[in-house]
């Protein structure tokens, strides 16, 4: 009866499950609101790149100096 005792008080292996049992919490939030992630993921980089086309944007007739190495 000790040794069954001694193996139930033993937590070991308890960090491990904690882990992949958040990890499975995750990965359900994440299939079940998928459409909602890729819809914000999406309006963001709309966001980000959108603005950077315009702060990158050179004006026409405009020749844009290079940088040339030696001679």
């Amino acid at each position: 009866m000790g040794k069954l005792s001694k193996l139930m008080k033993k937590e070991d292996g308890l960090g491990t499950v904690e882990i992949v049992i958040i990890i499975a919490v995750l990965v359900g939030l994440a299939l079940i609101f998928r459409n909602q992630i890729y819809s914000f993921v999406n309006q963001v980089f709309e966001r980000i790149f959108g603005e950077a086309g315009n702060v990158i944007s050179v004006p026409s007739g405009t020749d844009i100096p290079r940088n040339t190495i030696g001679p």
